[in-house]
C-alpha cells in the first residue's frame, strides 16, 4: 500500500465509524462521528482532514461526508478484521462478548492478513466440528496425530464429508431458493441476484452483498424490520424492503 493509504489505528477507527453510520442512515456529519466515538468535535475535524488528505473520504466543512472507493475498501477490511477476531474469541475461546469486542478493537489494526486468514479457516472448521474445543485442549491420551481423540476426529471428518455431499446433492437437484427478506434467524444462504435499483443497489453492493457471497441471518426485529445479517466477516442491518429484493439459495 502506498504512503497515501497508510492509516494509524485512530484513523482506521474513524473510517470504520463513517462506514457504519453510512450503512445505518446514509448521511454522515461530524457530530454523528463524535457521538459514536465519544470524542470532541475538534478531534473529529482533525481526523476528517487527515482522511481527506489520504483520499479516504470526500470532506468539506458543513457538508456531508462520503467515502472514496479506496476508503470504502479499507473500511470494509477493518470491519471484517474486527468481526472475525471477535467471533473467534467468542465461539472458539469462549470469551465474554464485551471482552471479545475490546480485544478485537486492540488487535484489528495490527494483525497480518496471513494470520487473519488462518483465524478464519480455523473458526470455520470449529463451527462445523461436532465436538467442543475443550476436548481439543484437555485430552491427554489416545490422541490422533492432530491432537484430537482418534475416534472423535474420524467422526468430525465423516460429518464434514457428509455436509459436503449434502451440498453437492442440493446443487445437482436444485437447492431451495427464496428471498433474503423471508429468511429466519440462524439461516444461511448464498446470494444469487439483486433486484434492487439506484442508490439502494449501490449501497448494498458496497456492503459486500454480491452474487456468490454467503450471508447469515443473525436477528430479525419483532416487526420484521430491520434484519441483522453477517456477511464476509462483518455485521450489517438491512431494511426488509431491500432484503426482499435479494434472491438467495438456502444452504
Amino acid at each position: 500500500m502506498n504512503a497515501e493509504g497508510v492509516l494509524t489505528a485512530s484513523l482506521e477507527d474513524y473510517l470504520e465509524a463513517i462506514f457504519q453510520i453510512i450503512a445505518e442512515k446514509e448521511a454522515v456529519r461530524p457530530k454523528d462521528i463524535a457521538r459514536r466515538l465519544n470524542v470532541s468535535n475538534a478531534s473529529v475535524t482533525g481526523a476528517l482532514r487527515a482522511l481527506g488528505e489520504k483520499n479516504m473520504i470526500n470532506y468539506a466543512p458543513h457538508d456531508v461526508i462520503t467515502l472514496t472507493p479506496p476508503g470504502k475498501k479499507m473500511a470494509v477490511d477493518v470491519i471484517r478484521r474486527h468481526e472475525i477476531l471477535k467471533d473467534f474469541f467468542i465461539k472458539v475461546l469462549a470469551i465474554a462478548p464485551s471482552d471479545a469486542d475490546d480485544a478485537a478493537c486492540k488487535m484489528e489494526h495490527s494483525i497480518p492478513s496471513v494470520v487473519l486468514e488462518r483465524f478464519i479457516r480455523f473458526a470455520e472448521f470449529f463451527e462445523r466440528c461436532p465436538h467442543s474445543f475443550t476436548e481439543w485442549i484437555s485430552a491427554s491420551s489416545d490422541k490422533c496425530e492432530h491432537g484430537i481423540f482418534k475416534e472423535k476426529c474420524e467422526k468430525c471428518i465423516s460429518a464434514i464429508l457428509e455436509e459436503v455431499r449434502t451440498i453437492n446433492r442440493q446443487e445437482n437437484t436444485g437447492a431451495r431458493r427464496g428471498r433474503l427478506g423471508e429468511m429466519k434467524a440462524g439461516e444461511k444462504a448464498k446470494v444469487l441476484t439483486l433486484r434492487n435499483t439506484g442508490d439502494s443497489k449501490r449501497r448494498i453492493l458496497e456492503m459486500g452483498m454480491t452474487p456468490g457471497a454467503v450471508v447469515e441471518i443473525e436477528r430479525v426485529a419483532p416487526l420484521g424490520d430491520p434484519i441483522d445479517i453477517k456477511i464476509r466477516g462483518y455485521h450489517l442491518s438491512l431494511r426488509k424492503d431491500d432484503a426482499l429484493k435479494i434472491e438467495v439459495e438456502h444452504l
